[in-house]
């Protein structure tokens, strides 16, 4: 009996000594536990707060995005709305010189003048096409001229020899070819539609002003060398206004080179 409660009192005894070393163990754990949690937490929560640190310190050391450019709308500038800087800015690029050269009311053209029109360019197209044709006859016309101005050294007779008149003959067909040619060219010249009002400048204008020498000389110069033909024909000496043929035939020809020249110069030969 003592035994059995001496054996009683001792299994009670481990089993209480047991079941505390089981509370205390099972204690020990859950606050290992609970410590382990709230250092993971704040460890997660140190993690996080570098993390946003080290973006925060990459978005203030990243490049600022380029600037948005400004574009004017064509609608606000039609409708006339106040840009202040869009407005200077156009006011100051169209009051810039153009680098291109003259413009074309520089050059005596006015807004009508380049329109398009289809009639219009019919117009400048034949112009141009007469033009052509007086500038060629003009410059055909200059073998003629020459020429009789050549063969004028031999239409004289001879003292007392009226008979021959083989170089008189030559020099009076040169002459009326020289003639007949220059009227073909002045007629294309006369004839070319006008395309504008303004005033002729630079060498279109010599050679304009110079038509007031040549052509009143190409009509005298045969007058008066038919004039001088019949003096010398009868006989006689020539004499009188005919007598001026020769220097009228020189002042004819001198201006009509020159007329040439004023819208020719410089002068390029192709072949």
């Amino acid at each position: 009996m003592d035994f059995t409660g001496r054996l009683w009192a001792g299994g009670t005894r481990a089993l209480s000594s047991g079941l505390c070393l089981f509370l205390l163990c099972g204690a020990s754990g859950l606050l290992a536990a609970q410590t382990g949690g709230q250092q993971a937490t704040a460890q997660l929560a140190s993690a996080q707060q570098g993390i946003e640190v080290a973006s925060a310190k990459a978005d203030a050391l990243a490049l600022p995005n380029a600037p948005v450019p400004v574009v004017v709308a064509e609608s606000a500038i039609v409708s006339g709305k106040n840009l202040s800087s869009s407005s200077s800015l156009l006011a100051f690029a169209q009051n810039q010189p153009s680098s291109s050269g003259p413009s074309l009311s520089d050059l005596g053209l006015t807004p009508a003048d380049t329109e398009g029109s289809a009639a219009r360019q019919a117009l400048m197209d034949r112009r141009t096409h007469m033009l052509k044709i007086h500038q060629k006859l003009g410059l055909i016309t200059v073998i003629p001229v020459a020429a009789a101005c050549i063969s004028a050294a031999g239409a004289p007779p001879e003292k007392g020899n009226y008979s021959d008149t083989t170089s008189r003959d030559i020099h009076i067909a040169l002459g009326a070819t020289a003639v007949a040619m220059y009227a073909a060219t002045a007629s294309y010249a006369i004839r070319a539609p006008k395309v504008s009002n303004e005033p002729a400048r630079g060498g279109v204008k010599w050679h304009k002003y110079l038509i007031y020498i040549h052509a009143p000389g190409m009509v005298l110069t045969p007058i008066l060398g038919a004039m001088a033909y019949n003096q010398i024909s009868s006989g006689q000496k020539v004499h009188g206004i005919a007598s001026a043929h020769g220097a009228v035939a020189a002042a004819t020809a001198a201006s009509y080179g020159a007329a040439i020249l004023a819208v020719s110069w410089p002068i390029h030969l192709k072949f």
